[in-house]
């Protein structure tokens, strides 16, 4: 490794929070702390996002419920789930949710497990950030070994042979009195249209915000490949220009990261000469989603399972549980909702168990479920409603433990759940 690369290697930090965690300019009891530019940086970028991600506090920010990693220059900032109140933060422990919220992407799609390996996975000095960069590269590689995608696109130029539809006025102006050049406008075969362009903005973007030398180096090397292309302004309407066709379907993957990474990309943030990448999940939608998935992938032929059912509630508003679990032969239903936050064992919130009511009369449930994280044993029972639909309406706080006796994401939840609401029994 050369001098520059130790020199570079050398200025990468790496910071790894919990959700609801604070982080500030001062050095926390792990000496960790941020810069001013950084700290600018990151609020600067909260602004611009309706102050969704952080909470502004002295000095620093709180983090909510969104984790996943920020890259601000060469500080690679990684925000993790945590299920439990206890003040272990070990760098094992914190090790374990990252390997529990890598599997829970993992399981709802959100990393392409065909793309990136198991040891990958485990490289504990990569970030999240870096498993996009790796999978994203791995995709251009092969776009290139198969040769980039090339479409007829119009061209206005000067040439020797007439071809196309001469422009007469122009033609004239440029060509009085030069006689062997036709202005024309004609179609040309070419690998410089919208596809490549956001092909090589992603490659672009990471060439800039990477921390990491092999990563920066891959990527100089595959843009040798896109000289033809232009470099383009790219934003959500560019990604909306693509038109779908067989010949893009190679595509597909390599259009879907660079859309996660250019529009995540800040360049406009700048503090100290700082650039912001960040990559936040809400851990509620994934907790959500991830229970989801774990249940379909139950062998219960007799329950039809849906999520995100909606139903007209008032005027234009509408009600959606998380989950719905209908038997197909005896049409009984069941409610999940899943809440992502610790609560004291039989101290919901007024809200949510009103919600559940409405739930519970809409869908015409005798039994539905706030579901909520654990990392401890929970007792638990239904609690009945006193008034509303005929029959049985109750309502239990199910707790979920999310790693198993290993310390990783437990994969049997889907079995759990169903005992829970006693569809199944031990």
């Amino acid at each position: 490794m050369s001098g520059t690369s130790v020199l570079y290697m050398s200025r990468r930090r790496n910071i790894q929070v919990f959700e609801h965690e604070k982080l500030t300019t001062n050095h926390n009891y792990r000496g960790e702390a941020l810069t001013e530019a950084e700290l600018n940086a990151l609020l600067t970028f909260n602004d611009q996002n309706q102050n969704e991600y952080f909470v502004p506090i002295r000095d620093g920010v709180k983090f909510t419920s969104y984790v996943g990693v920020i890259q601000i220059g060469t500080l690679t900032l990684e925000i993790l789930p945590k299920a439990d109140k206890t003040h272990n933060n070990s760098k094992e422990v914190y090790m374990q949710w990252r390997d529990v919220l890598l599997t829970m992407l993992r399981i709802c799609k959100h990393i392409n497990v065909n793309a990136v390996s198991e040891a990958n996975l485990k490289q504990r000095q990569s970030s999240l950030l870096d498993l996009y960069f790796k999978m994203y590269l791995k995709e251009i590689e092969r776009i290139i070994h198969e040769g980039l995608f090339k479409r007829y696109k119009p061209s206005t130029e000067n040439i020797n042979v007439w071809k196309g539809r001469i422009r007469f006025s122009q033609h004239i102006q440029r060509n009085i009195i030069t006689k062997d050049k036709f202005y024309t406008t004609h179609q040309i075969y070419s690998q410089d249209h919208v596809v490549n362009q956001i092909l090589k903005k992603a490659l672009h973007v990471i060439s800039v915000v990477s921390s990491s030398p092999d990563i920066i180096s891959q990527c100089h090397k595959l843009l040798g490949h896109f000289e033809e292309v232009s470099d383009v302004k790219v934003t959500d309407i560019t990604f909306q220009k693509i038109n779908p066709s067989r010949k893009l379907r190679s595509y597909q993957s390599a259009i879907k990261i660079a859309n996660i990474i250019i529009l995540n990309y800040s360049p406009e943030i700048k503090s100290g000469g700082t650039k912001l990448l960040a990559l936040l999940f809400d851990m509620n939608t994934l907790w959500e989603n991830f229970l989801f998935r774990m249940l379909k992938r139950m062998d219960q032929s007799d329950y039809h399972i849906s999520a995100q059912e909606s139903q007209k509630f008032w005027e234009k508003k509408t009600v959606r549980p998380d989950i719905v679990l209908t038997n197909k032969v005896t049409n009984e239903t069941f409610i999940i909702d899943a809440k992502w936050k610790i609560i004291d064992t039989n101290k919901p919130s007024d809200a949510d168990l009103k919600q559940m009511y409405v739930y519970n009369l809409y869908w015409d449930a005798a039994k539905s479920m706030l579901l909520y994280p654990t990392n401890c044993e929970a007792t638990e029972h239904f609690g009945s409603y006193h008034k509303g639909r005929e029959g049985e309406n109750s309502c239990k706080l199910g707790f979920l433990k999310v790693m198993d006796e290993h310390g990783k994401l437990d994969m049997r939840v889907g079995e759990r759940i169903l005992e829970k609401l006693e569809v199944i029994h031990n």
